[in-house]
């Protein structure tokens, strides 16, 4: 592909391909190249580091985010949908709430989310400042909830870089279980074969906590008509 073919959009959904399959570690300019059957220098032509790179692939998968309608559906319903379409993005591409912690992440795919998570909670009858409050929370409930799968992808990816990642984590998920072993609660449940995987949360738990938010909001709600 010449440089004067290649777009700064191709590239940025070349380096979400290359994301999603290699993370963050794997992303570089001359593998990005490789990809795009191009020289690394046509890459730098239209972005100019990888740090700038990771900020637009970022960004443009905020565009994957549904938007509901806030005249068409309820508060609750409008903020269970953008939660859940928020936790698939991040499911689908964990690099990127790994990214959160290493890179200045901003544009206007994310702020399109952000403005219409602001009109949501404002729909609902919060004030500006609680609505700001409202989005934030559920915000890091999503990431937060993203990120258990997010590091086990990349865990794996590390394990199998220097040896075999299916025996490395069994390893440590029988070390685990007998730590686990001396403290009642998890012996129980280890008894009970009702242990999750290594880093694993238990089924349900995104569901569990945004509901538990969600009624809280609720009742806040309810305390000021």
């Amino acid at each position: 592909m010449a440089r004067n073919t290649l777009t700064p959009d191709q590239i940025v959904r070349a380096a979400i391909e290359l994301l999603d399959d290699e993370g963050l570690d794997g992303l570089n300019m001359r593998s990005l190249g490789a990809r795009l059957g191009t020289a690394a220098t046509a890459v730098y032509w239209h972005i100019k580091t990888k740090d700038e790179l990771v900020r637009l692939a970022g960004d443009a998968v905020w565009s994957e985010v549904e938007l509901p309608d806030l005249d068409a559906m309820g508060w609750r319903a409008a903020a269970t949908a953008m939660a859940g379409s928020m936790h698939a993005m991040l499911t689908r591409h964990p690099w990127l709430g790994q990214a959160f912690g290493s890179h200045l992440l901003y544009g206007p795919g994310k702020s399109r989310h952000d403005d219409h998570s602001l009109a949501l909670y404002e729909k609902a009858g919060f004030s500006p400042a609680d609505a700001d409050r409202a989005a934030a929370t559920v915000f890091v409930h999503v990431l937060g909830s993203a990120l258990g799968g997010a590091a086990q992808v990349s865990l794996t990816r590390r394990l199998g870089r220097s040896g075999d990642p299916e025996k490395e984590l069994a390893a440590a998920v029988a070390a685990a279980t007998e730590v686990a072993m001396a403290f009642p609660r998890l012996r129980e449940r280890l008894d009970d074969d009702a242990a999750t995987g290594y880093g694993a949360a238990p089924d349900r738990t995104f569901e569990f906590g945004l509901d538990a938010i969600l009624d809280g909001f609720g009742a806040q709600l309810a305390r000021t008509l």
